[in-house]
């Protein structure tokens, strides 16, 4: 679906006010490598769907700290954006980057394999000589 750009601007503006506070106004040292990806805030604002990206090995404590933190989201959210309404901040998980690192390690292996076996096969011709 294509986005206008005001729909592109509240989305913009949700996911900077979210980051800033995570960076700057929540002090848990789990939550260092969290990155705010995207947001996509309904069209009445009332939900804001907020994608994370994070270590894989601990994607189930991030959520859940950020679940926890949800009010401190929505208050800054309430102070910084001059919206009629706070939205509902529901976090999930952005696997794009995992999915991105498990294609490249695919690639590298198939690279792997491809140089191996163009090894193999001008050994075998270096001998027929």
């Amino acid at each position: 679906m294509k986005q206008k750009a005001s729909s592109k601007r509240v989305n913009e503006q949700a996911r900077q006010v979210i980051a800033e506070t995570l960076l700057f106004e929540i002090s848990d040292p789990r939550l260092r490598l969290v990155t705010v990806t995207d947001c996509e805030v309904s069209f009445d604002r009332s939900v804001c769907n907020v994608y994370v990206s994070a270590d894989s090995a601990s994607y189930d404590t991030v959520l859940d700290i950020l679940k926890r933190a949800t009010p401190k989201f929505r208050s800054s959210i309430g102070k910084k954006l001059s919206w009629r309404v706070v939205p509902e901040l529901r976090f999930m998980l952005d696997t794009s980057v995992d999915q991105a690192q498990a294609i490249t390690q695919a690639l590298m292996r198939e690279r792997k394999r491809r140089e191996q076996l163009n090894n193999v096969q001008e050994d075998g011709g270096a001998h027929d000589e």
